[in-house]
C-alpha cells in the first residue's frame, strides 16, 4: 500500500510567485490550504538540530494543529547533544522526538525546518516527498518541487519566519514556545549581531515580553559535562594558526557533533582571526564548521564547493556553514581526506604555503 505522502494532486504544485516574496498573511493561506483535508503532519529538523531549527519545529507544528486541524508532530535526527541544546528540550518540555521512533507511513503531510532536501542534512527517507520547506538559508533549486517553499528571503533565522506566521495567524505561543522561539534567533544570529534583518529584531522584540526568563536563564548557563571541558583542552592544545587571520582545529573524535560548531564560534573570538575552521569525526563522519569574518567570501558557497563534491551535505551562509561527509573505514585513506580537505581550505583562505604553528606558543 502506497504511504498517503506518495502523491500529489496538481493543487498541490508549488506557486507560480516565490512564497519568499509573498506578505507573511499569503504564506499563511497557502500553508493552510496545503494543509485542508490532511490528517497527520510531520516536521522535521536539519539532523543533529541547533535552536532555530528545534524551535521552528515546534511553532510550526503547532500553527498546523491549531489552524489547520491537523495532529502535528516534531522530530530530530541524529543527537542533540550540546549542553544548552539539550537544555533547552527538557527545561521547555518541547514535543520533539528521535526520528527513529517515527513511522513515515502514519503521516501525509511532511515539513522540513531550517534545512532544504537537496541538502541531505535530514533524515527524510528518498521515498518521501517534502510537502513543506520553511529555511532562511540561500534557495536550492530541489526545494521548489514542494508544494510550500518558504525558502531564503530576509531573515537571519528560522523561528522569525515561524514567529510571522504565528502572528499572521493571530496565534499566542505559551511561554515555552516563546523562550524557544527567542532563543533560537537569538542564538542563529549572535544576539542580533550577525546577519540579523529588521524583520527579525521585530520577531525578537515581538517575543521578549513572552519570554520565560528563568526558564531562559537555564538554557543559556546549564550544567556541563567534564567531556565538554575535555573538548575545549584538546581544541586549544590542537589548534594551528596559519599567518595571523586562520585558525584551525583538528578535533579528533568528538562526543557529540554539535561541539565542532561551537568550537568554530569560540575561536572566532581569537584576536585578527578571518577564518576560523575546525572538525572532528563522530560514528563514522567527519563533521565540519566554518566561520567568516572576510565579507568577500560567502562560507556556505564554499562550504558546499569543497565538500559536496566528496559526497557529503553542506549547508550555510555568508558568514557560518557546516558539512558532514562521510569518512572511508581505512584509517590512512580518512588522513588523506583530512589532508586534501584541511589543503583546499587554506587554498580558499589564502593561507597556502604559510607554516602552521601552535595557538600556545610564545609568540602569538
Amino acid at each position: 500500500m502506497p504511504s498517503p505522502l506518495s502523491s500529489r494532486t496538481k493543487s498541490e504544485e508549488p506557486p507560480e510567485t516565490p512564497l519568499a516574496d509573498m506578505p507573511a498573511r499569503d504564506k499563511l493561506g497557502a500553508l493552510l490550504e496545503l494543509a485542508h483535508h490532511r490528517k497527520r503532519a510531520l516536521v522535521l529538523t536539519h539532523d543533529n538540530p541547533d535552536p532555530d531549527s528545534l524551535a521552528a519545529a515546534v511553532g510550526l507544528t503547532f500553527l498546523l494543529e491549531r489552524k489547520g486541524g491537523l495532529q502535528a508532530h516534531a522530530a530530530y535526527g541524529g543527537i542533540i547533544g550540546r549542553s544548552e541544546n539539550l537544555a533547552l528540550v527538557k527545561v521547555l518540555h518541547l514535543p520533539v522526538v528521535p526520528v527513529s521512533q517515527v513511522v513515515f507511513d502514519e503521516y501525509d503531510l511532511l515539513g522540513l525546518v531550517d534545512t532544504q532536501p537537496p541538502t541531505g542534512n535530514h533524515s527524510i527517507p528518498p521515498r518521501y516527498p517534502v510537502d513543506i520547506v520553511v529555511d532562511h538559508h540561500p534557495l536550492r533549486d530541489g526545494s521548489l518541487q514542494a508544494p510550500f517553499a518558504d525558502v531564503g528571503g530576509d531573515f537571519g533565522a528560522t523561528s522569525t519566519m515561524v514567529v510571522e506566521y504565528l502572528r499572521a495567524a493571530r496565534l499566542e505561543p505559551s511561554a515555552e514556545m516563546a523562550t524557544a522561539l527567542f532563543y533560537g534567533i537569538k542564538t542563529d544570529s549572535r544576539d542580533l549581531g550577525r546577519q540579523t534583518t529588521p524583520r527579525d529584531v521585530e520577531a525578537y522584540l515581538w517575543l521578549f515580553p513572552r519570554v520565560d526568563k528563568h526558564l531562559l536563564g537555564r538554557i543559556e548557563h546549564p550544567d556541563l559535562p567534564a567531556e565538554y571541558f575535555r573538548l575545549y583542552h584538546l581544541a586549544i592544545e590542537r589548534a594551528k594558526l596559519y599567518g595571523d587571520t586562520v585558525v584551525v582545529a583538528d578535533l579528533k573524535d568528538i562526543y557529540t557533533p554539535d561541539m565542532v560548531a561551537e568550537v568554530a564560534e569560540r575561536l572566532m573570538s581569537l584576536e585578527g582571526v578571518k577564518w576560523s575552521l575546525a572538525y572532528g569525526t563522530y560514528q563514522g563522519s567527519l563533521y565540519v564548521s566554518l566561520r567568516v569574518r572576510d565579507r568577500r567570501m560567502n562560507a556556505g558557497r564554499l562550504m558546499r564547493e569543497l565538500c559536496e563534491n566528496r559526497g557529503g551535505s553542506a549547508g550555510g551562509h555568508g558568514s557560518m556553514a557546516g558539512a558532514r561527509l562521510p569518512l572511508p573505514a581505512s584509517r590512512d585513506a580518512a588522513a588523506r581526506l583530512k589532508r586534501k580537505l584541511l589543503r583546499d581550505f587554506l587554498q580558499a583562505f589564502g593561507a597556502t604555503g604559510q607554516a602552521p604553528r601552535s595557538l600556545l606558543a610564545g609568540d602569538t
